[in-house]
């Protein structure tokens, strides 16, 4: 999954060191960088030109075992929430949270991970 971002260096900062995702590859010269999130690559590029990319909702969504722990480590390490950990009519737990660019992603804890 491929996102849009403004800022190649900002937008790594905070994808490596506020959600802690591990780098599967980075270059600048071409605007991209992968990260390893199991078995999906999560991935943002440059779009000059393109700024009506940026700032969407990506769609994207990371599980969690434990929502409201990993909502307050994101929390204390920077990271910007449009809503807290709330429970869906589906039996889920969502939280939504934004990138330095107002890209809208999700935390996701689903219905069969707690009771």
């Amino acid at each position: 999954m491929n996102f849009f971002v403004s800022d190649f260096q900002r937008s790594l900062v905070f994808f490596r060191d506020q959600l802690g995702l591990e780098i599967a590859m980075a270059d600048e010269s071409f605007g991209y960088a992968a990260f390893k999130t199991g078995a999906a690559q999560v991935a943002f590029s440059l779009a000059p030109g393109q700024e009506e990319l940026i700032g969407r909702h990506a769609g994207i969504g990371f599980i969690t075992e434990d929502i409201n722990l990993k909502y307050e480590q994101l929390c204390a390490a920077g990271v910007k929430f449009e809503s807290p950990p709330e429970k869906q009519p589906w039996g889920g737990i969502l939280a939504l949270f934004k990138d330095p660019d107002g890209n809208i992603f999700y935390l996701d804890q689903t219905s069969e991970d707690h009771p």
